[in-house]
Order: structure tokens, then sequence, then C-alpha cells
């Protein structure tokens, strides 16, 4: 069964020839930023992932997701797509298969807090999963809406 070496989170991720380029990668803390309007903007986010399939377990395809969600289970989004490794010519018979990809996109992050982003391989029933927690700042002047004092009423 392929196994998750590490998950990164980086400003920007790319998978190229079976290499993985991360760019600003290994934060943990990300400020969500607003216009001077009150509008979210967007952050990029890239996910960078390397996987180790054993020589047994090549040429076979595995499901594989990828979910970013709050710390209350509140699923940001979710990626989902299916792994698959061949033999290099020339490689040590029995040697393990190292695969990265990367997936990136923009983001608005509904409220602050800590997320967390879950990669499984093999899905649930033997399958390898690493997560990787990061937290949300919003600006100390930011009010989100249903929150301000406008929205509270003295009971009667």
């Amino acid at each position: 069964m392929p196994s998750i070496e590490f998950v990164s989170l980086a400003h920007h991720a790319e998978a190229i020839n079976g290499l993985l380029y991360l760019q600003g990668a290994g934060w943990t803390d990300v400020d969500q930023p607003f216009d001077a309007n009150g509008n979210a903007g967007t952050v990029h986010l890239g996910i960078g992932v390397s996987l180790l399939i054993g020589w047994n377990d090549t040429n076979r395809s595995f499901p594989l997701t990828i979910i970013v969600e709050h710390e209350d289970g509140e699923e940001l989004f979710k990626v989902e797509g299916e792994v698959e490794a061949g033999r290099p010519a020339g490689s040590t018979p029995g040697a393990d298969i190292r695969s990265v990809l990367a997936v990136g996109g923009e983001v608005q992050f509904g409220r602050p807090g800590g997320y967390v982003v879950r990669a499984t391989v093999g899905g649930d029933d033997g399958g390898s999963t690493r997560t990787v927690q990061f937290r949300v700042a919003f600006p100390a002047h930011f009010v989100p809406p249903g929150q301000g004092p406008a929205d509270f009423t003295l009971p009667e």
C-alpha cells in the first residue's frame, strides 16, 4: 500500500518531471486579506505531497483525497483523484518509487481559527494519512458579518 511521506503548505507548489517545487513553504500562519470595504481577498494556497509507492504496488491506481477543513470539521474544499506510478527503467528491484504531486489555488477563509490539511492515499481501509495544521488570522479591526454591535439586541 502506498504511504504519504509528507505534506507541506506553501504559497506556491508545482510538480514537474518528478520533482516538487515549493515556494514560501513550511508556514503555519496566514493572514486573510480584506479590502477597504471589508471584502475578503484571496490567499494563494499550495499543497505539496510526496508519496512512496512500494515495488509491488506499482502500475496500480490508488485513490487520493486532500481535504482542507476548519478545526470544527467544516470542509473548505476537497480534491479527489487517483495516483499510479510505474517502475522507471533501471530502477533497483524491490525499491520504493517516490511520486510527488502539487495542488494549488486561490482560497478565501470564511473565518479565523485553526485549519487542517488531510491527505489520504489508499482509501479508508488501510490507507495512509498525513495531516498538517495551520492558523488563519483576520485583522484585529475586522468584525465578521452578524457579529458586530448592531447585530445584538437587548433582552426585554
